[in-house]
């Protein structure tokens, strides 16, 4: 646990108690505050109250007297789509308002890391798709170079849970803008934007504000070093922003859609090769073709900023390569479930919107494609352009017949259930060819997450191998 300081005797607010609430309540009531927490579930605030934690209504007319600072969730909206009462409460009281991510910025080093021989380190990552995959990779590829490593943030441990810095550790936490949106510090060693498409607009009111959201991992702190995919116009524009010339490797740019040239530090990736540059000369390569665990190109992208961020800690490229050779990719993220008869067999339940489905399209050819499920903003019609490796769509979802329309051109067929969907897929797949969920689309017309609905799948393949 990271104690959090700068609130000994003082009383602070926890608005959400699920995960991140409760190991916020816990770190401050480790470092001498007084947490005031509360939840609009009742189950909830029962848990937080069995642990001993005072049960405030933040609702109530006077909650902010005396008190230091509000602490939010990251699920909570604030201030779009419409502002939040008790955060408005605060504000208007004159109450900081903040989030884990800031306290754990503002707590995680402490006077004893000047005695320590490697001051320990925080990579930073964000985007809109593929900071799992990257966060899990740098983690991965550390772990297997035999340095101190923790993975936390929106994946693995909640950054207040994990362990105190040692020396020379590195932690990597996967930042959400939910996450980075609120944070008053944001102060990462290294600092990573993957990409950026549309994405939790009514969250952030409008593409403009989701954009500022991962901006603030950049601006608010300044990290040592960036790392930005350049192949939309935000990450170039960002990129543009942060280096003082061309020859600055202070930012190191990364692409899979162009060869980057020139003076600075780049990392592309075309045809399957990884490729670094420096001042204009290739200094390294891998060969990312063989990588069951990283394929196409939207997994090339997350190799490029998982690649830069291991050179930047001072690993040699072929040690990132074995590092990546024995990288068995995330759950329900371009997850191979099985292969029989020919047919391979491929979980990317995470590809929740338009954008992370069509890079999956994009990796396989010869697909049976299951999607479908409650559709965000701005519809799926795009994808039609993206499949030209689908031979046929099997739909599912409460709208699966409205999703269907939208996919002109394409041969589908409207399922509804995900067990429909995967029997008719299986019965029509011949060797050579992949059935692949890729969604499209949110799970939260059927299933509680996006998770249980790549559960769902694994379940349904496994009953139809079984015969």
């Amino acid at each position: 646990m990271i104690p959090v300081r700068g609130f000994d005797g003082a009383q602070v607010a926890v608005l959400g108690l699920g995960r991140s609430g409760l190991a916020t309540a816990r770190a401050l009531h480790a470092g001498g505050a007084v947490p005031l927490c509360w939840d609009d579930n009742e189950a909830a605030r029962s848990k937080a109250e069995d642990e001993g934690f005072a049960i405030v209504d933040l609702k109530a007319s006077g909650a902010f007297e005396g008190v230091a600072s509000l602490i939010v969730s990251p699920g909570i909206p604030h201030l779009y789509p419409v502002p939040n009462p008790v955060v408005k409460a605060a504000l208007a009281a004159g109450v900081p308002v903040d989030n884990d991510i800031g306290l754990f910025f503002r707590s995680f080093a402490t006077p004893d890391w000047h005695e320590m021989d490697v001051a320990p380190k925080v990579v930073a990552v964000t985007g809109s798709n593929g900071k799992s995959t990257t966060s899990a990779l740098i983690h991965h590829v550390l772990s297997e170079a035999g340095r101190n490593t923790q993975l936390a943030g929106n994946i693995g441990r909640g950054v207040l849970d994990i362990d105190p810095a040692a020396d020379g550790d590195v932690i990597v936490l996967e930042l959400s803008s939910y996450q980075t949106d609120l944070a008053r510090a944001l102060t990462p060693d290294i600092a990573v934007f993957t990409n950026l498409s549309p994405d939790h607009l009514d969250r952030h009111g409008g593409p403009g504000g989701y954009f500022a959201a991962k901006r603030r991992l950049f601006a608010e702190g300044g990290p040592d070093r960036a790392i930005i995919g350049i192949d939309e116009d935000e990450g170039l524009y960002l990129a543009g922003q942060l280096a003082e010339g061309g020859g600055d490797d202070r930012v190191i740019r990364i692409s899979v859609a162009q060869k980057l040239t020139g003076p600075g530090w780049h990392v592309f990736a075309r045809k399957g090769f990884l490729s670094e540059y420096r001042k204009g000369r290739q200094v390294g390569s891998v060969d990312l073709r063989p990588i069951k665990g990283l394929p196409g190109a939207h997994n090339h992208q997350n190799a490029c900023a998982a690649y830069a961020v291991c050179r930047t800690l001072g690993l040699a490229p072929r040690v990132i390569e074995q590092g990546f050779a024995s990288f068995a990719g995330l759950p329900h993220r371009s997850q191979i479930i099985a292969e029989a008869g020919g047919v391979t067999y491929v979980n990317d339940s995470k590809a929740t919107n338009v954008d992370s489905a069509m890079k999956a399209l994009s990796a396989y050819e010869n697909i049976r494609w299951i999607c479908g499920g409650l559709e965000k903003e701005g519809g799926v019609g795009a994808l039609a352009s993206a499949a030209g490796n689908v031979r046929k769509a099997y739909v599912i979802g409460r709208e699966a017949a409205q999703f269907a329309m939208q996919l002109s051109g394409v041969d589908t067929e409207v399922c509804t259930s995900m067990a429909l969907a995967v029997a008719r897929a299986h019965a029509e797949a011949a060797p050579g060819e992949t059935v692949l969920l890729a969604p499209a689309a949110a799970s939260f017309d059927q299933y509680d997450s996006f998770e249980k609905r790549g559960a769902d799948f694994i379940k349904e393949v496994e009953n139809v191998l079984k015969g």
